[in-house]
């Protein structure tokens, strides 16, 4: 019973989920596409696909335009710095757009 408190946090806050099953069922397309993309052409094409297909995945919950997101990030990727990497999230790319907007607006 040392975990019972975790398990019935849902009880107290009604925000939380008693399942998975929404954030599983929002990663399935990119799940079944890795799988599915994974001995496509050559094999190392396989391979570069299920890198690349969650990317466009991970912008949906941020409401990013993935055509967007991808062509700035293969555009400034190739010149940017290993520690640079966290910027380049969906997440990060999301909230640097957003803070470029209110900028440009104030200006």
């Amino acid at each position: 019973m040392k975990r019972s408190e975790a398990l019935t946090r849902f009880v107290d806050d009604g925000v939380l989920q008693i399942d998975t099953n929404l954030l599983e069922n929002s990663i399935r397309p990119s799940a079944l596409g890795k799988r599915n993309w994974l001995f496509v052409g050559h094999p190392e094409a396989g391979e570069r696909s299920a890198v690349i297909y969650p990317l466009p995945g991970g912008c949906r919950p941020h409401g990013i335009n993935p055509f967007d997101y991808l062509k700035d990030l293969f555009t400034r990727l190739p010149a940017a710095k290993i520690t640079e990497n966290q910027q380049f999230t969906p997440a990060a790319w999301a909230k640097a757009k957003v803070k470029e907007k209110v900028l440009a607006q104030a200006a």
